[in-house]
């Protein structure tokens, strides 16, 4: 018979090439006997049975062998709340929370009105939702299960008010005719190259959805369409805050015309520029909408 503390000195052993191995065990371990930290503190010598040994080193190998914790544990934090995750749909990232910190500080409006255009797990559209609970959210993906598994956070976290849609970029605003109406459109946009997927790691490449990461034209194509199209949707003095990979600022701060105004790159916790944030002046015609 096994017990806990000898579970989780055994996985902390298997994951010892992982930089973060005790957390990782630890994390696995809790999710598997579906325990609280304190849990184990409190009861480290708790037998298991022999088959449930075997459930957490299983998932122990699969995380050697370079399977993603997120889709092991089905759970990622994103802005303190814990955020259903399951394989197929893209892992939040802790550099995205600097999209929610943006649009709280460029808000003046009590009642906002928001776009999350490629919503994955739903966490930019939740987490603000839960920030500004007067807002009206509006969240799209191009894949359904993203969608699904979005609306299946959105209930976890009790919230009712986002209007979730499928379909591709601003596909899903246009056929609900919503010209002209956003205080914000928010985005984490695929902008991978097609170069770079190569070199990313095999955690990421082997398991992760390539179209959530790799857009064609070295990764800005996404972000052209969107820069391109946001004015239809976006109120005059709308804001349009989006994610960048590494070294794509100034190419994308060349792609905003004179209709564009406050057009700021904000770096992340690593002092990488991250997140542009950009705001609408509202000068195209009206007639332009449609074309």
């Amino acid at each position: 018979m096994n017990n806990l503390e000898g579970l989780y000195r055994k996985g902390i052993e298997l994951l010892r090439k992982n930089p973060q191995n005790q957390l990782e065990a630890r994390l696995i371990l809790l999710d598997c006997f579906d325990l609280t930290y304190e849990d184990l503190i409190k009861n480290p010598k708790l037998d298991v049975s022999e088959n449930a040994a075997k459930r957490y080193l299983h998932k122990i190998g699969k995380r050697q062998k370079g399977y993603p914790l997120s889709y092991l544990t089905g759970k990622k934090e994103f802005w303190s709340i814990p955020f259903f995750v399951k394989k197929g749909v893209f892992i939040p990232r802790p550099e995205t929370e600097l999209i929610i910190e943006t649009v709280l500080a460029v808000n003046s409006v009590i009642d906002p009105t928001i776009a999350d255009i490629g919503t994955g797990t739903g966490n930019i559209a939740i987490s603000l939702a839960k920030e500004l609970p007067e807002a009206k959210v509006y969240a799209s993906d191009i894949s359904k299960k993203a969608i699904r598994t979005a609306k299946k956070n959105a209930r976890i976290q009790g919230i009712k008010g986002i209007q979730f849609i499928h379909g591709s970029i601003f596909d899903p605003l246009r056929r609900k005719k919503l010209y002209r109406e956003f205080d914000f459109i928010l985005s984490n946009p695929p902008y991978v190259s097609n170069e770079e997927w190569e070199n990313l790691p095999d955690e990421i490449k082997l398991h992760e959805p390539k179209r959530s990461l790799v857009s064609i034209d070295s990764g800005l194509d996404f972000i052209k369409k969107m820069i391109g199209s946001a004015h239809k949707f976006l109120k005059p003095g709308g804001h349009l805050i989006f994610e960048i990979g590494f070294g794509q600022e100034n190419k994308v701060l060349d792609l905003f015309s004179d209709e564009w105004t406050e057009i700021q790159c904000r770096d992340d916790l690593s002092g990488i520029p991250r997140v542009i944030t950009a705001l609408y002046l509202g000068q195209t015609d009206i007639c332009q909408i449609n074309k």
